[in-house]
């Protein structure tokens, strides 16, 4: 009854989407002009279907319209879901081809059948869209497929996928339209020879080839997967450096990987002309500072310049609401724009482009709607890089906290001297903790390792709750675990390495690695 009357005084929600995408397999038909929702969401992704959820669980009447015609948003489509898909399938290929032998498994021939591999990531993003259909029935949640355009602070207008138009009403509209593939100039996406990371994710062979424009998360995990097999990855960046976010140290270690594993990388560059009249592509590129100009050769290039706020026919101006300079709509802490009762989260607000975050942000807005205290922490939230090794972080990086002024302490320890990661054969990386000199405060946490991205959320809890590296120490942690290395940078953090065989082994690992340094600086 407390819900019921919450619901009575809150009106109906509705969840629109452009970009995203929420739907439900089984029709419900349409919100109409007479069905006033309590909240309407703009965005079917992460963002847009969690907080969909969340506030048909809370008793408010919610409905969400998308365009796409599938659940998930370009994280379930075509971003997070199918390229970590094809990255697993293709680190199992390279495993196969290149390690299986070192552990007793040996076989005439390995290779590649790319519709096969295709047909599991599309059969994985299927069922996990399918999966939040039936948590939009569960939940109640009225959806409409169709484009949506704001009319007013309460109404949006959708061009349906059926080629009719209804109007949505809503007492609370939550926008949450994701972002969009970031274009270059002179470039064109066509999705055959230039492809976007959506096209990537669909090659129909593998090019002999391929060149890449951007060196961040994206265009590094997409040079990976066609890395692994059998393309000749070219890594174009316009910046000095890879992943420019990313730690200093952990930067550099993780360029060395990707070299190893035959990416190559021409940084402080810039692409000025292309030419696609031919069978592939001819990438004109001069130092990112004017230069001599030469000539790359591709079958295939992605461009993965970043991304965009994705706000395009929304009408945001027709009604108000206020965007900066990139875009993205302006909020305030309770994700609130300038017009009252439309509200904005993930990727089209200010703040990282993750699907993570975005469902924090979708759960918190929905809360502070509902009377409740919602909050989301963009300096704790985790980032990784799906590669292999991955690379994970939360918290500031060492450069960072430098120009903070604060006095501080590093930590670090290398899987070279973990148990585990030797024991598996994969010891390649490193955690990396940064802690106030005074208080031993977690500012940040790095981790380069075969699976950082599990191993970053002990950290994020750390940051979460204020917790010191020596928390983190005294925590027993399972031996022999990879985890272990958490432990062990923690008390290199405070202290030292917990015992006179870890110490040694710590010692003999950096040695080793000054010698590969050392190797690589004269070759």
């Amino acid at each position: 009854m407390a819900m019921a009357n919450l619901a009575r005084r809150k009106g109906y929600a509705v969840v629109l989407s452009s970009r995203s995408s929420l739907c439900l397999t089984r029709w419900r038909g349409f919100a109409s002009g007479s069905d006033e929702n309590d909240v309407v969401v703009i965005g079917g992704g992460p963002g847009g279907y969690v907080a969909a959820i969340k506030a048909a669980q809370l008793g408010l009447k919610t409905t969400c319209i998308e365009k796409r015609g599938t659940l998930g948003g370009t994280c379930l489509n075509v971003g997070c879901i199918p390229s970590k898909a094809l990255l697993h399938s293709s680190h199992m290929y390279h495993e196969a081809k290149h390690a299986f032998a070192n552990h007793g498994v040996k076989f005439s021939s390995v290779e590649v059948a790319l519709p096969a591999m295709m047909g599991q990531k599309d059969k994985a993003v299927s069922n996990l869209t399918q999966g939040i259909d039936g948590l939009f029935q569960k939940n109640k949640v009225t959806y409409v497929k169709g484009y949506g355009k704001l009319v007013s602070p309460s109404e949006i207008s959708v061009d349906t996928t059926e080629g009719e138009n209804t109007v949505v009403k809503g007492k609370h509209i939550i926008i949450a339209t994701g972002s969009d593939v970031k274009s270059l100039p002179g470039v064109t996406i066509d999705e055959k020879k230039i492809v976007s990371s959506t096209g990537a994710l669909a090659l129909s062979e593998i090019p002999k080839k391929l060149v890449v424009i951007g060196a961040g998360y994206i265009g590094l995990e997409m040079g990976s997967v066609w890395g692994r097999i059998g393309s000749e990855v070219t890594v174009v960046e316009f910046a000095s450096e890879i992943v420019p976010t990313m730690d200093a140290d952990i930067r550099k270690q993780f360029q060395r990987s990707l070299e190893k594993q035959g990416m190559k990388f021409k940084l402080k560059t810039k692409v000025v002309g292309v030419d696609t009249s031919g069978d592939g592509v001819k990438l004109t590129v001069e130092p990112s500072a004017g230069g001599e100009q030469t000539i790359i050769e591709a079958d295939v290039v992605l461009v993965s310049a970043g991304r965009t706020p994705f706000t395009s026919g929304l009408n945001l101006d027709k009604i108000g609401v206020e965007t900066d300079k990139l875009g993205r709509i302006l909020v305030n802490e309770r994700f609130s724009t300038n017009v009252s009762g439309v509200y904005a989260i993930g990727d089209v607000i200010p703040g990282p482009m993750l699907a993570h975050k975005a469902e924090e942000d979708g759960v918190a807005c929905v809360e502070y709607l509902t009377g409740k205290v919602g909050h989301v922490d963009y300096d704790k939230v985790p980032g990784v890089v799906y590669t292999n090794p991955e690379v994970a972080s939360v918290g500031k990086t060492e450069e960072q906290v430098k120009e903070t002024g604060v006095e501080y302490r590093v930590g670090k320890f290398p899987f070279l001297a973990n148990s585990r990661a030797k024991a598996i054969d994969n010891a390649e990386g490193l955690v990396k903790i940064i802690a106030e000199k005074e208080t031993d405060k977690i500012l940040g946490v790095h981790i380069m390792a075969p699976n950082a991205g599990e191993l970053i959320h002990e950290a994020a809890i750390a940051l979460q709750y204020d917790a010191s590296s020596e928390d983190i120490a005294r925590v027993c942690h399972a031996h022999p675990t990879m985890s272990e290395a958490v432990k062990e940078a923690a008390m290199a953090t405070y202290d030292k390495p917990h015992s006179h065989l870890k110490s040694w082994l710590l010692l003999s690992s950096l040695v080793f690695i000054f010698v590969q340094e050392f190797t690589m600086t004269w070759r």
